[in-house]
């Protein structure tokens, strides 16, 4: 019988990134899953709320393309676009993410200092590679809080990391309380390392086992320093330019004011990113880190004007995984158990050979 050899290569392909657990068994039901996502959600956006001060706001699907306004992510994905026939054809595009409209957004509603924004984020990433964390489907609460002049250190950016996985901790147990099988497993306390430190305590290691190395160490860590190059002339990981403040020296001694939240995935066996975050570039620091990147044209765009000219205030912000933040807490080991999404017709077939239901 002929084979088409293309049809095998992307077969084999697609399975390279499926990784089910040997003896994986999910803990949940379909149905108990659906209650546990909302109550997840439920819960732990209360709790954000409460934590940081923030009040919710609603968010666009699209943006306008060309205003500088979408997330451009490590500079490389292609946003999903589209002509609007009622705007003579001007594109639109679905959000990456809204790192740069939450500020906007704190600007026209006049949000005083020491308070912010959440908002439920939904995207579309065309270009991600699909596995069992990586969906083009994407759902996080963005959000973005006022601060002053004196709270762009890295002493504020732990404060808030610690208030952050203090809504986490809460959230763990409220699962255990409606499902005891599902132990609690994170720490009391988050740990703090800065990507340079990482890298001098595993030359030998490449980015992501050096991150499951010290998550397994540790079980919930904030990498901090997402951007700028490292000693060894590679960044920890990519940032745009123009909402991090990845090139700002910190008390540290070492250079950035944003990072990750990664904690150790008892199911999958490595660490999972769950929050990206970071004190929010000022005028100086974006006009530097533009020039660093070679986008020294962007400050010609309607965001970065508006930033420049000193219209919007300082911040700090991220994003929250909703979907990876459920499925941690659920002991799921693919992201398509928890929401529904597009899938390689052969992921989702071996999928289910193996006991897995992809929504």
């Amino acid at each position: 019988m002929k084979t088409d050899k293309k049809f095998n290569k992307s077969y084999k392909r697609d399975m390279s990134k499926l990784q089910i657990p040997a003896g994986y068994t999910p803990l949940l039901n379909l149905k108990q899953t659906e209650l546990g996502i909302k109550s997840i959600k439920d819960f732990f956006q209360a709790n954000l709320s409460s934590e940081l001060r923030l009040r919710r706001v609603t968010a666009p699907l699209f943006v306008e393309s060309g205003t500088g306004i979408n997330d451009d992510l490590n500079g490389v994905e292609r946003p999903v676009r589209f002509p609007i026939k009622d705007m003579g054809d001007r594109n639109a595009e679905i959000v990456h993410s809204l790192a740069k409209w939450k500020r906007l957004t704190l600007a026209d509603y006049e949000i005083e200092e020491g308070f912010g924004i959440y908002t439920d984020m939904n995207a579309i990433r065309a270009d991600e590679e699909l596995d069992n964390l990586h969906s083009l489907y994407v759902d996080q609460w963005d959000w973005e809080l006022v601060i002053r002049e004196k709270d762009r250190t890295i002493e504020f950016l732990k404060q808030v990391v610690r208030r952050i996985y203090a809504a986490m901790l809460r959230t763990e147990y409220l699962v255990y309380e409606l499902f005891p099988a599902i132990k609690p497993q994170l720490p009391c306390e988050i740990s703090f390392i800065h990507s340079e430190e990482l890298l001098q305590k595993y030359p030998r290691m490449d980015v992501k086992q050096r991150e499951d190395v010290v998550t397994q160490e540790y079980g919930a860590v904030f990498v901090i320093g997402i951007g700028a190059p490292l000693s060894d002339g590679e960044p920890h990981d990519g940032r745009a330019p123009d909402y991090d403040d990845w090139s700002t020296p910190n008390a540290d001694g070492y250079l950035g004011l944003n990072g990750d939240l990664l904690v150790w995935n008892p199911v999958l066996k490595k660490s999972v990113e769950l929050s990206s975050m970071g004190i929010r570039v000022d005028p100086a620091a974006l006009k530097r880190q533009l020039e660093l990147c070679g986008k020294g044209d962007r400050l010609s765009l309607y965001f970065h004007q508006r930033l420049m000219s000193g219209e919007l205030p300082l911040s700090i912000g991220g994003g929250i995984g909703q979907s990876r933040l459920c499925m941690y807490y659920l002991r799921k080991a693919h992201i398509g158990e928890i929401q529904a999404s597009l899938w390689p017709h052969e992921m989702k077939d071996e999928a289910r050979r193996q006991g897995v239901f992809l929504i």
